[in-house]
């Protein structure tokens, strides 16, 4: 087999981000060149997503989907509205009961007679949806959108959000059926709950082991801490870091940074992460300042060699403390929202940290500050009273770097 040329390896690079940033991708939508470029390397890319991950990918002549595993419980990355926030369980009932309607109807379908046909299949798997008012309407918009933006649901005549305040409204739809069956990670005859779903997800490819979960994590997490892997995990990333290291460098084009306190991918095209952090914004440049000031706070005094410190537990109140200060020294330029309600400020920045691992919650609530806070943790340096700037001496000049 020759060797693929420059232009491929980069090619074939582009498109395995692509496939995990946007897992379905149809022909027609947004990203119609970067599912050109899978549909050209799909046989190269099968092979490597089933090797190193144990993930399997489909490609036909419309879209390509990568059946990516979960994570196990505790690690699901939820769902969320355009408004940001995360789906309700109301809005994911909603969800799996248009793809339950839509999967053996018609390809093109009222608005109105889907929604009947929604709270048709809900009767018959003993949901109670409740009356139909605003906040249910909102809820099945929702799940709607999403199949609209995942391309399965396509709006010909009229739009979908108009149905959240006017149960009158009305939109012709086209159904993509050959989606709506590549939807579902697991097949439902091999599960009896919810558990199942998530326990089959995760589950290592025959043989893979170790390998196939540390993968995972790294591809799926910003930063995993030595105590997230098992034993056998951590001993397995540890003896082949190397290796590993130069595996994602040049398929995904990730750098590793291995640590004994666990690992960070870092992407240098700050592109692939679904949740940056830091970014612009009220609650973000809150979450910043109190990781910030938390870090420096907890940080041990002293480490033994021989000991890991992987995580330091947060004090009762400290969180509210930090988050209180902050708000008082920069709350004047922020959202109006955390202003007229400054007591939200503290459990959605608690929320964000945790959602990027900065944070975690305990056994009875408690919070933990994790090693990768450091990296948010600014160091003051004293600027010495005789350092010259510009040819003259500045006695009280003070100097930070981060």
């Amino acid at each position: 087999m020759p060797a693929a040329s420059t232009r491929e390896v980069d090619e074939r690079q582009d498109a395995r981000r692509h496939l995990l940033r946007h897992p379905l991708t149809i022909d027609d939508g947004p990203h119609a060149e970067a599912f050109r470029l899978v549909r050209r390397h799909r046989d190269e890319l099968g092979r490597d997503f089933r090797q190193l991950l144990g993930y399997r990918l489909v490609v036909e002549a419309s879209f390509a989907r990568l059946y990516k595993a979960g994570l196990g419980a505790g690690r699901a990355r939820p769902l969320r509205r355009s408004s940001g926030a995360p789906f309700s369980p109301r809005t994911y009932a909603y969800l799996a009961l248009c793809c339950s309607a839509l999967i053996t109807g018609r390809q093109q379908i009222l608005l109105s007679a889907l929604a009947e046909q929604v709270r048709h299949a809900a009767a018959e798997a003993g949901i109670d949806l409740g009356y139909d008012n605003h906040a249910q309407r909102r809820a099945f918009v929702a799940a709607l959108r999403q199949l609209v933006a995942w391309g399965v649901l396509v709006e010909d005549d009229g739009t979908v959000g108009g149905f959240a305040d006017d149960a009158g409204a009305e939109a012709l739809l086209f159904v993509r059926r050959d989606l709506v069956r590549h939807l579902l990670g697991v097949p439902l005859r091999d599960v009896e709950g919810p558990d199942d779903l998530v326990r089959l997800a995760a589950e290592p490819g025959a043989g893979a082991g170790a390998r196939h979960r540390v993968r995972r994590l790294l591809v799926e997490e910003p930063a995993v801490s030595a105590d997230d892997f098992d034993e056998e995990s951590w001993a397995w990333l540890r003896q082949s870091q190397r290796r590993e290291a130069r595996t994602f460098a040049e398929l995904f084009g990730l750098e590793l940074e291995i640590r004994a306190e666990g690992v960070a991918a870092m992407d240098p095209r700050d592109e692939l992460t679904d949740e940056a952090f830091p970014r612009g914004g009220t609650l973000d440049h809150a979450a910043l300042l109190a990781v910030s000031e938390l870090a420096r706070r907890l940080r041990p005094d002293t480490v033994r060699r021989d000991e890991l410190v992987t995580t330091v537990a947060v004090p009762d109140g400290m969180l509210d403390e930090v988050v209180a200060a902050v708000h008082e020294r920069h709350g004047r330029r922020w959202k109006q929202d955390y202003l007229d309600h400054p007591s939200r400020l503290p459990r959605d920045v608690e929320d964000l940290l945790v959602s990027m691992g900065l944070l975690r919650r305990a056994d009875g609530g408690r919070l933990q500050l994790t090693a990768v806070a450091n990296r948010y943790a600014p160091e003051v340096v004293e600027v010495p009273a005789t350092l010259a700037f510009d040819g003259q001496s500045h006695p009280d000049a003070e100097g930070s770097s981060p």
